[in-house]
């Protein structure tokens, strides 16, 4: 069972209804600041108006096309994209890691992950690119919870040990036939973008782009937050939710589809990103307690956060452009080494 921590608890006694505005005011702000950093200098009042003029038209302006072409054609529509992307991974690994009842789950503990980065290193093998690659990719990933599905179900019932364990076979299988393709992979041009494209980036993300995770992201994020109650029924114990009246199976399953279909876009649009499902919601949870309803926007919006300060420097710290994804696990693999070590000196997750 998922019991409120120390922190969690001074962190509910510190007005919780104050935390959640307040870090979307620190996302905002962040986004404003976000956008005015790069090669081409602005400020964060010139970013403001330009965006404000879209809203309410100014009679004159004080900036330059040029200014208003960076800000909104290059810089916003990555910026858009991180914040989306960060949201999802972050709310999808607060569901799974409650419904699961374990804190080492993320989301691609179910196979998505990698059945998704299989169909896009399949689509660049063959040469297809564009949409044709992003539906590969996507119709891989949702396969692979089918094919987790069909390993976990014995006799109509899924137990949760069985459907982990269906979801590492899943996994290992799709990242060997990564392997594989990387193998026959033309090693000066294809194999670099399929490396490339594994490691994730937005660096390409235009308005497109942020629709198409838009769409897998947000509607998903909707119905497991629609599900908020039922997944703090669920984190008691699948004995205790069915005394309870609740539907098991059929939760259960709404949120692996919705959790599949995030990660299956975002692997689609961006490649894949990880460590951000896994970290993010222990900091969620240490603010505003282990209550979905307070959880799961929490984990989001510092997901956001989390992969936009991440995003700059990512397209800043060097000339070229750093892989999301190197830089999630150089400072995921240390913060979870700590947070792992916390529950182990509270005497495990069911007393953290």
């Amino acid at each position: 069972m998922v019991v409120i921590s120390d922190e969690a608890r001074a962190g509910v006694r510190l007005a919780p209804a104050l935390v959640t505005p307040a870090l979307a005011a620190l996302l905002v702000a962040t986004i404003l600041v976000s956008v005015t950093l790069g090669r081409y200098d602005l400020s964060v009042a010139q970013v403001a108006a330009i965006l404000l003029d879209n809203v309410i038209p100014f009679e004159t302006v004080t900036w330059e096309p040029v200014q208003e072409l960076v800000v909104e054609q290059v810089r916003l529509p990555r910026i858009l994209a991180a914040v989306v992307i960060g949201f999802g991974l972050a709310v999808s690994g607060a569901a799974l890691q409650g419904m699961f009842r374990n804190p080492l789950v993320d989301p691609g503990i179910i196979g998505v992950t990698s059945g998704a980065g299989f169909g896009g290193t399949l689509a660049i093998l063959l040469g297809l690119t564009g949409s044709v690659l992003l539906a590969i990719a996507f119709a891989f990933g949702m396969g692979s919870i089918l094919m987790v599905k069909m390993l976990a179900t014995v006799r109509r019932r899924t137990s949760m040990l069985t459907l982990v364990l269906a979801g590492v076979v899943v996994s290992a299988f799709f990242t060997a036939a990564i392997s594989v393709a990387k193998l026959l992979a033309d090693p000066f041009q294809k194999l670099p973008a399929i490396t490339y494209w594994l490691m994730g980036s937005i660096a390409s993300s235009d308005y497109a782009d942020v629709l198409l995770i838009s769409v897998a992201v947000l509607p998903a994020s909707l119905v497991i937050y629609l599900l908020r109650f039922q997944i703090n029924i669920l984190s008691l114990g699948e004995e205790k939710a069915r005394a309870l009246g609740t539907p098991v199976g059929l939760v259960q399953w709404m949120i692996l589809i919705a959790t599949a279909v995030i990660s299956a876009g975002v692997v689609a649009t961006s490649g894949i990103i990880g460590w951000v499902g896994l970290v993010i919601p222990h900091a969620a949870r240490a603010l505003v307690g282990a209550s979905h309803q307070r959880l799961l926007p929490a984990s989001g919006i510092i997901g956001a956060i989390y992969l936009l300060l991440v995003d700059d420097v990512a397209r800043t710290a060097t000339t070229s452009e750093i892989p999301l994804g190197i830089i999630t696990a150089l400072i995921g693999v240390p913060v979870f080494a700590l947070i792992l070590r916390r529950i182990h000196a509270h005497g495990g997750w069911t007393n953290y």
